[in-house]
């Protein structure tokens, strides 16, 4: 199964892609969309070109598990984006915690002599690598998402 994670954001969208099958796990993209109309777009625009089965949603949840304002516009963007997609091939979209998942960028980003600016035009996709890759970890854990 080829999946592709969206970490949405409020001015830049990160994308990323993997599989189930080996669980390499990539960044693809940082996408400048700071309206919903742009997200979709971005979405749309990625999905058309990498052709996943499964989009999984950053779902962004309070510390204490709970859902915020900011889950519920995750929530509104997925039912948007599944009422776009009947004229592409069957994709199925999954929601997985995202708790940390920036945290992890900023990890994966410290010492590597990159400057601000190439820091920032990463983070987002890097993020996104670390909810795929976490949701893949539960898939195979048999645990399940969000």
């Amino acid at each position: 199964m080829r999946c592709l994670a969206i970490d949405l954001g409020d001015r830049r969208t990160g994308f990323a892609s993997g599989d189930d099958v080996l669980g390499i796990v990539q960044p693809l993209r940082v996408a400048e969309a700071p309206t919903r109309a742009l997200q979709l777009k971005a979405a749309l625009s990625t999905i058309d070109e990498y052709g996943p089965d499964r989009v999984v949603l950053g779902l962004p949840y309070n510390m204490d598990g709970t859902e915020g304002p900011r889950a519920k516009l995750v929530r509104e963007f997925a039912a948007e984006l599944a009422a776009r997609l009947p004229a592409r091939p069957k994709v199925a979209i999954d929601f997985h915690d995202e708790r940390l998942s920036s945290f992890e960028a900023e990890e994966r980003l410290k010492n590597t002599g990159r400057t601000h600016g190439e820091k920032k035009a990463l983070r987002d996709a890097l993020a996104a690598c670390a909810i795929l890759e976490d949701y893949l970890r539960a898939r195979r854990g048999g645990e399940a998402g969000a």
